[in-house]
């Protein structure tokens, strides 16, 4: 494909910029206009038939937004506001996408106060005497940070921004425009020239051929195969060939804590999560594996239990590695057989070569996985129908599983509920699961949730979050009433910081709340609301919450007690002994 001119015309550059994010197929922008980034939301308003600006309450919602739309996509959103704000109140965001490996531009001003730029002017984040500095700010927890001070860096750095947010493991790009390069324009004649966008981006590939040979032979000479899924296969949109792949080897598949969702965990094949919170019926299956398939995933320490050899093994076990990124392959154990490339891409590979090379698959494998969860009581335990109240953070999940449609999109929060969801939630039918479990912030379930519903507006949206994050995040119902984005957010209410309330022993401090009512500050806010007392109760407000056709908030007061983050935590996890 040749190139093309980017421009036909002279245009002023915030102008340009947004002609760029609409060629980069960006659909949000999330954040709150401010400084130098109000010319930017100007040329947007000529778009709002291809790109949706949405208003953010706070900065640290948008940031979660644009990374919730990355991994349902794997393709960028903006966040977008003033430097003071937008690159310190976001953080929580940025960081998890960063560790997750969601893609996301992140756009801000310099706010210099150009001319009086050396002269530490008000809210300056050029790094100059006087003034913080912006890019040292966010550089540590970005993929790269582009500084653009002249009209043309404005668009290339835009161009080269969309590229390397989605260029081997995808990541935030943070994106810093002085004023003087919004204040100019661009055109046909720029120099240095510029070009359409569509020759800067990456497209997706494969592994070697020779690799998916080898790994197509060892696969062939394993009796007990077992996949590993990770964030990888939902970025890649690989569900799919996960699932077909799975089927044709006979082998169960578990998932790390941030490929929950990834692979039905009603199927036959399924384990559920492994790892430090996962189902001990995994761990137990992966530990019994001659050969783990790794999709999409780094085995970091809280999916290996702390490297616990008996979970994973290199010197006992065949490792095959599927990533993205070539740093990743063999980062945590040796591999025999790495393969990179795009998740779907791969899979696809595995799977053409597997049946042209007819690979026996095993018959035996969806008995081994019924076995394992019938011997280990997953999913549903003696909890999940107590009556009991306050309500055991067990039956809630249950009945909301049950209540769930099969095509809902759960976003989790952090904390203990968190822990809860992902032992005990079973995701069924086309179901999105989303949590961030690469660095854990609360105050993620809610907005994570505001950005599924806009990407998929057909769908169920629910958030889950304890009354910690809930409070953190209760300003995004706010956008959710302006935006008329139809999110249902239950809260699990049990007056505490859980996980660091049980933590603390007899020695508790800065861990309780007071019991707030919710629900009434819900409605306040304009929300259908519900709270739940009886475990009675749960099914028909979260099916009317659902019906409701408004946002909703469904308040549940849990017991503290009666459950804790050690009972979801495995024997495994406790390796290597504390020293």
């Amino acid at each position: 494909m040749t190139a093309r001119r980017l421009l036909t015309e002279t245009v002023p550059v915030p102008q340009a910029i947004a002609q760029v994010l609409e060629e980069g197929g960006v659909k949000f922008v999330f954040g709150m206009p401010g400084g130098r980034t109000i010319p930017i939301y100007d040329a947007l308003y000529d778009r709002k038939s291809t790109i949706r600006t949405v208003l953010a309450r706070e900065e640290g919602l948008a940031a979660v937004m644009a990374d919730a739309h990355g991994r349902l996509t794997g393709t960028p959103a903006v966040a977008m506001g003033q430097a003071a704000f937008m690159l310190t109140n976001s953080g929580m965001g940025i960081v998890e996408a960063y560790l997750a490996g969601s893609p996301m531009l992140v756009i801000a001003d310099l706010s210099d106060g150009f001319p009086f730029t050396q002269h530490g002017p008000y809210q300056s984040g050029t790094g100059d005497f006087g003034s913080w500095d912006a890019r040292d700010v966010i550089r540590g927890y970005t993929k790269q940070v582009f500084v653009a001070r002249d009209a043309a860096s404005a668009v290339q750095s835009t161009q080269l921004a969309l590229k390397h947010a989605t260029t081997g493991q995808p990541g935030p790009v943070a994106l810093l425009f002085h004023s003087t390069a919004l204040a100019g324009t661009v055109g046909p004649e720029t120099t240095p020239r510029l070009y359409s966008t569509a020759g800067y981006l990456p497209e997706r590939h494969g592994a070697d051929l020779e690799a998916v040979s080898a790994a197509i032979e060892a696969l062939a000479a394993a009796s007990k195969p077992v996949i590993l899924a990770g964030n990888g296969v939902r970025m890649s949109a690989a569900q799919a060939q996960l699932r077909e792949l799975a089927e044709l080897l006979g082998a169960p598949v578990a998932t790390t804590a941030s490929g929950k969702g990834t692979f039905e965990e009603t199927h036959p094949l399924a384990l559920g999560v492994f790892g430090n919170f996962g189902l001990e019926a995994a761990n137990a299956t992966v530990g019994d594996a001659d050969l783990i398939l790794a999709v999409g995933t780094k085995l970091g320490p809280t999916d290996t239990a702390n490297e616990n050899p008996a979970l994973l093994d290199p010197e006992r076990q065949v490792f095959l590695q599927i990533d993205i990124e070539p740093r990743h392959a063999a980062w945590s154990f040796p591999v025999q057989h790495a393969l990179i490339g795009d998740a779907a891409t791969v899979l696809g590979q595995l799977i053409d070569a597997a049946k042209q090379a007819e690979l026996p698959g095993r018959t035996d494998g969806g008995q081994e996985v019924a076995e394992a969860h019938r011997a280990h009581a997953s999913f549903r335990v003696t909890e999940s129908e107590s009556a009991a109240r306050p309500i055991l953070p067990q039956r809630l999940i249950y009945d909301l599983g049950n209540a769930a449609p099969d095509g809902a999109i759960i976003t989790c929060d952090a904390g203990e509920n968190r822990l809860f969801m992902m032992h005990h939630f079973r995701t069924k039918g086309t179901m999105e699961y989303l949590q961030p479990a690469a660095v854990g912030g609360m105050g993620y379930a809610v907005p994570a949730a505001l950005a599924a519903k806009l990407v998929h507006p057909e769908r169920a949206v629910m958030a889950v979050c304890g009354d910690g994050g809930f409070g953190i995040a209760l300003n995004g119902l706010l956008t959710a009433i302006e935006e008329q984005i139809n999110i249902v957010t239950v809260v699990l209410n049990n007056s505490a910081l859980g996980w660091v309330r049980h933590g603390q022993g007899d020695r508790p401090i800065a861990s309780s709340f007071h019991a707030f009512d919710y629900a009434e500050i819900a409605r306040a806010m304009g929300c259908e609301a519900f709270r739940v007392e009886d475990a009675a109760d749960i099914t028909p407000s979260i099916e009317k919450a659902l019906a409701c056709g408004r946002p909703a908030v469904v308040e549940v007061i849990t017991d503290l007690a009666a459950a804790t983050f050690r009972d979801v935590s495995s024997p495994l996890a406790a390796y290597p002994p504390r020293r």
